[in-house]
């Protein structure tokens, strides 16, 4: 007997009833609210070339892909991530478009996590991509409609943590030290290893950058952050990026997300085409954030096109799971209607559970020859009543113990 029959992959899982009503409850509500502010749906394909995701510069580690050969050798990988595959349609297919281009999906992405347990490698995500738009206007819009998916999932107490790609990257930049060892100081500031991280800058000859550095991730918070980091501070990119991030957030203030936004100087992310703003957001239950996203305004150059771009993505089963832990999802209700055919009545059994189904009644046709047996069925399914249908019809109710 194969031993793998009967068993899911690792970091995939089957979903059941109230799972796939939590599901697509959060899918539908996301969607909605993104075609209200006018974006637009598209879909990628679930399989890429490996290209797409390694041409020079590899934005997702390989060890992280899953990756298969097409019947020519072509190397392909399922979809580790929905942002740059609508990079490629845009550049492609959307050339003529007028500018911002604004496109939303649903799908899902496979992303394997070598040895992090609870953390599934299929998992189900809705975002959107503003393609075509510089400046704060663009990045305050879409922090705010992150914020507000979190709202209409229901989401409860949310924060959203907003950095800068630039600012850290335009302080590693000036250390001399190995591009393995500046990942690494990067990697310690956003896991908060301060141990780490001073460990490593131990190694590096001392200036005001590596002192700073060695205080980066604690420096996390209010706009009171912004205040203590910008006397550290002597770099003119890095102080840009704070002005910046402080326009942000007095902006995203006068919108009322004052008591859910929250600075951190030390946000990188694992995806390295992130060029300015970042944010995570956050929901009380769940210790990984359910949303993520920023600014790529260079991401489109890898297909010749110059266009400025900013988005995010939902993780939907984060939500999902968080709803259910929460009690707020009921199993789907069993059908209302049983339709049993009497012998020589199937069809016409059939065609009544058709004009039922067509009225809005939830019924289910019978399978069984035996009324007995149907009887049977519909009280272990907690079906109220049964239709039989001959030459007249008769309806009787059950005791279902519902």
């Amino acid at each position: 007997m194969r031993r793998n029959i009967r068993v899911a992959p690792d970091g995939t899982r089957d979903l059941l009833f109230e799972e796939c009503t939590a599901r697509r409850q959060v899918e539908a509500k996301l969607s909605r609210l993104f075609r209200l502010r006018g974006f637009s749906e598209a879909m990628t394909p679930g399989i890429e070339f490996y290209d797409l995701f390694d041409s020079g510069n590899p934005v997702i580690p390989a060890e992280n892909m899953y990756k298969m050969t097409d019947i020519k050798g072509r190397l392909l990988v399922m979809r580790p991530d929905s942002t740059l595959p609508i990079a490629r349609l845009v550049a492609t297919r959307l050339k003529q478009a007028p500018l911002p281009i604004r496109l939303y999906y649903t799908q899902d992405v496979y992303y394997q996590n070598h040895g992090l347990s609870g953390r599934n490698d299929q998992r189900f995500q809705a975002g959107i991509e503003l393609i075509g738009c510089a400046g704060d206007r663009a990045d305050i819009e879409v922090i705010a409609l992150a914020a507000e998916a979190l709202k209409v999932c229901d989401a409860g107490d949310f924060r959203l943590e907003i950095g800068h790609a630039g600012f850290i990257m335009s302080l590693v930049k000036q250390l001399n030290v190995s591009l393995e060892t500046k990942d690494l100081i990067k990697q310690y500031i956003e896991d908060r290893n301060h141990t780490a991280l001073c460990g490593i800058l131990d190694t590096v000859e001392y200036s005001e950058t590596v002192n700073f550095l060695r205080n980066l991730p604690r420096l996390f918070g209010g706009e009171v952050v912004l205040e203590a980091a910008a006397p550290l501070c002597t770099d003119s990119s890095a102080r840009e990026a704070l002005e910046y991030l402080c326009m942000l957030y007095q902006k995203l203030g006068a919108l009322g997300l004052s008591d859910h936004v929250i600075i951190d100087l030390g946000m990188a992310h694992k995806n390295e085409y992130y060029t300015g703003v970042i944010f995570r957001g956050f929901i009380e239950g769940s210790g990984d954030a359910v949303i993520s996203g920023g600014r790529y305004d260079t991401l489109l150059m890898r297909f010749g096109v110059d266009l400025p771009a900013t988005g995010f993505g939902v993780n939907v089963d984060s939500i999902t799971k968080i709803m259910l832990s929460r009690g707020e999802v009921a199993p789907p209700p069993p059908p209302s209607l049983l339709v049993h055919a009497g012998s020589g009545f199937e069809t016409k059994a059939l065609k009544k559970a058709e004009e039922l189904a067509q009225t809005g009644v939830c019924c289910e046709f019978s399978v069984f020859v035996s009324l007995d047996d149907a009887k049977d069925y519909a009280k272990k399914r907690r079906i109220p009543k049964i239709l039989i249908v001959g030459s007249e019809d008769k309806e009787i109710e059950l005791e279902t113990g519902s």
